[in-house]
């Protein structure tokens, strides 16, 4: 058995009854673009970290500026496979490689949005919290699936539920994207408390999104696996590779401009692609200049080299993708060159980058401010369904539940859907409205 073009690349939209028609230039996958890049969540990205936490230089990547340059890759990545596969039979008439590229091209757009304050230790920081909380009691009216998708707190989740519960139209379709898009996605086409979960520590739905992981994954035709369980789109894999390649040249430039990573260790890592390169004897005032160009003049031969890669690697392995089976991700199948600088170039930002003191420091105050939004409003949020009578809030219990705003939970809402709510607040934050929140909390006053 094997997924099918036609289905995979459905131009319906979730949460709308109709499909629309495609004009010249702009088709239901364009539209999707847009509507991504004019939402609140995609623009709170601007001040969300990529990798450097509460960076005080402003050239370094946050998580908007990233999603941009993944989703560029994608696109080309996009167009490049869809005109190898316009002529192929059973290619669906109504797509074009421009079209291919779009949906590539919003998925990648798309694939950071649910990330919570400074980023993947963010997340990681939720996890310990809910652990700990956990421990004590806290979690215990929760059923044992739904305590999994806190303890296992995956910005991926948060991302589907961000996409089709909470921008735009809220809780009717969300900003209601094709289905091709939104199984784009969807990297983890699973739930947190499924055996996929546990063998890859990641996990694409929380329980209260389960019934739409269902319909979307119906829609185009993935394959089961198990219960709530379906293999990837063939499209993730793009989306994917274009998230590695940024991630392997982009971080290394940051490193670079925050003094982390010496230039000279960056051009031999890239010599398998560009060529051996020596740093030249320059004055300090060319080392400014240098430091800050002249990888940024390698990044277009080294991007183009591996999206070429990519690209001859998926189409290698249509087979495989169509049915279900392709086995890692699509850099582990290119060829041994962009596996090499891939590897290097991540091995290298692990090793001077993540571990670097300055990284500890900050991720340690991060963990702080997590800590003391948590502490206060996790609490705040279960109260809500242990009122009896006429009983009132705690005064500290209402205040913080007005903080939350529209994320408040509403009345008699379940413990489960009172921390999805609360989850929905603290993990749409930006990184400086999180730290100003929480100083707040302390009893610092502006």
């Amino acid at each position: 058995m094997a997924m099918t073009w036609q289905g995979l690349l459905a131009d319906q939209r979730f949460g709308k009854p109709y499909t629309e028609q495609h004009h010249q230039g702009r088709t239901p996958f364009h539209k999707d673009y847009d509507r991504l890049i004019f939402s609140s969540a995609f623009r709170r990205m601007g001040h969300k970290t990529q990798v450097h936490s509460l960076s005080h230089n402003d050239h370094v990547h946050n998580r908007l500026t990233h999603s941009l340059e993944v989703s560029s890759v994608g696109r080309s990545l996009g167009i490049q496979v869809g005109n190898s596969l316009k002529n192929q039979a059973h290619w669906p008439d109504w797509i074009e490689p421009h079209d291919l590229g779009a949906i590539v091209q919003s998925a990648c757009l798309a694939h950071d949005i649910g990330n919570p304050p400074f980023g993947h230790f963010g997340e990681s920081s939720i996890r310990h919290w809910f652990a700990s909380y956990t421990q004590q009691g806290g979690m215990d009216r929760l059923s044992s699936a739904e305590q999994a998708d806190l303890l296992n707190f995956e910005g991926n989740a948060q991302g589907l539920r961000t996409l089709t519960q909470l921008e735009y139209h809220q809780f009717n379709g969300g900003m209601r994207l094709t289905y091709a898009t939104l199984g784009s996605f969807l990297k983890y086409p699973w739930l947190s408390n499924s055996m996929q979960c546990e063998r890859k520590a990641k996990f694409g739905a929380l329980q209260s999104e389960k019934h739409i992981l269902a319909d979307i994954a119906g829609r185009l035709g993935l394959l089961q696996r198990a219960d709530f369980e379906w293999c990837r789109h063939p499209l993730v894999y793009l989306m994917e590779a274009a998230d590695d390649i940024c991630y392997a040249i982009i971080d290394l430039e940051d490193g670079v401009e925050l003094g982390m990573i010496g230039e000279q260790d960056v051009l031999e890592l890239l010599a398998p692609i560009t060529g051996a390169l020596a740093v030249p004897e320059r004055t300090a005032m060319v080392d400014v200049y240098y430091s800050t160009r002249r990888l940024a003049l390698l990044r277009g031969k080294v991007i183009d080299y591996l999206v070429q890669s990519a690209a001859h690697a998926f189409m290698q392995h249509i087979p495989a993708l169509l049915e279900g089976r392709l086995e890692g991700d699509l850099i582990s199948h290119c060829d041994p060159v962009t596996q090499q600088v891939i590897g290097d170039a991540k091995a290298l930002a692990k090793n001077r980058i993540f571990l670097a003191p300055e990284r500890h420091r900050t991720e340690l105050a991060a963990y702080s401010v997590l800590e003391k939004l948590l502490d206060g409003f996790v609490p705040a949020a279960l109260s809500l369904d242990q009122q009896l009578g006429d009983k009132r809030l705690s005064f500290k219990a209402e205040k913080h539940l007005a903080l939350m705003g529209a994320h408040r939970p509403e009345k008699g809402a379940t413990a489960y859907q009172a921390l999805c709510c609360t989850m929905d607040f603290i993990g749409g934050m930006t990184d400086n409205y999180a730290v100003d929140l929480a100083r707040q909390l302390s009893g610092e006053m502006k």
